[in-house]
């Protein structure tokens, strides 16, 4: 069977997988708000609830319909443990206790686990030397671009920094094990209502018997934005573009999106904010770009035909 990486990361692929890099860049920053008004279990919470009555009311209005075979269903539960309420509190946890920038990093490790996993789980996504040399090119650029004042705080809080890197894995898994939707023909709007449907669900016990959101505080009007935007953007908008990339490139091309999310966040920052391009982001978004590329394959092939 042809290598996925090479038989479907088109124009179209590429295209998304920037446009998801932006969401999810995007939910650092909301969820670095939003810690400051609740805790991790309700912010994941309200993440998926957004997101479960956005997407029905989209299946609703678009009459979809909704597979109703209970191997199905328990397959969106998985996903929705592995994919959606436990990352998603890991991370909202982690973040109350790192910066955003070291959690960035570590979750930049994501595709990294895809590869190796992958190799082992799969049989179409066999790790390369071209691609395993293209992930460590580009989890080093996410380290150079970020800067690496960023791993100044890399030996405290330990446990933080291991929650981040465990939603890693989770999110690694998760790109493996939802390949089978496109197999089954289960439309992305479908599966990804599903998932977040099954996260809100699963996280619902969590959030009554620890958080106990009734006896917090007024949270200010900020953190309602961020964690809307975070619902919105970051989860229902993002989870329809996943699967559809998911589909058609596989569990590996789909997890460059955590080394694109870092220079998105960067050349937002320079071209809406108005921050100062550096030397180290020239030199990071560099060397990410030659690890897509080796990923890619493509290039390196082309170089090599007409040597």
């Amino acid at each position: 069977m042809a290598n996925s990486s090479h038989k479907s990361m088109g124009p179209i692929e590429w295209s998304l997988l920037i446009v998801l890099s932006i969401f999810w860049g995007g939910s650092f920053l909301f969820v670095g708000i939003a810690v400051g008004d609740f805790p991790a279990f309700t912010i994941a919470f309200l993440r998926v609830v957004i997101a479960t009555v956005v997407l029905w009311t989209v299946l609703i209005a678009l009459r979809v319909e909704v597979p109703k075979k209970p191997s199905v269903w328990a397959s969106f539960f998985v996903m929705g443990t592995i994919n959606g309420a436990i990352p998603f509190s890991l991370i909202a946890w982690g973040q109350s206790h790192i910066a955003s920038a070291l959690a960035s990093i570590l979750i930049a490790a994501t595709p990294l686990i895809a590869v190796v996993l992958a190799h082992f789980l799969t049989t179409d996504e066999r790790v390369t030397v071209g691609r395993l040399a293209g992930v460590v090119a580009g989890l080093f650029g996410v380290t150079v671009l970020i800067g690496p004042e960023a791993l100044g705080d890399i030996g405290n809080s330990l446990l933080a920094q291991l929650a981040i890197l465990l939603a890693a894995l989770l999110y690694a898994l998760a790109s493996i094990f939802g390949r089978r939707y496109s197999k089954q023909g289960v439309p992305p709007l479908v599966v990804a209502t599903g998932q977040v449907s099954a996260a809100t669900v699963l996280l619902l016990p969590a959030v009554l018997l620890i958080d106990q959101p009734w006896q917090l505080g007024a949270p200010s009007t900020m953190g309602w934005v961020a964690v809307g935007a975070l619902g919105l953007i970051s989860t229902a908008t993002a989870y329809l573009i996943y699967f559809r990339v998911l589909a058609t490139a596989g569990a590996t091309n789909l997890m460059l999106v955590n080394l694109l999310v870092p220079v998105t966040a960067i050349v937002l920052g320079i071209t809406v904010l108005g921050e100062i391009l550096l030397p180290q982001h020239i030199a990071g978004i560099l060397l990410i770009a030659i690890g897509l590329a080796l990923i890619d394959g493509r290039a390196m092939s082309k170089i090599k035909s007409l040597t």
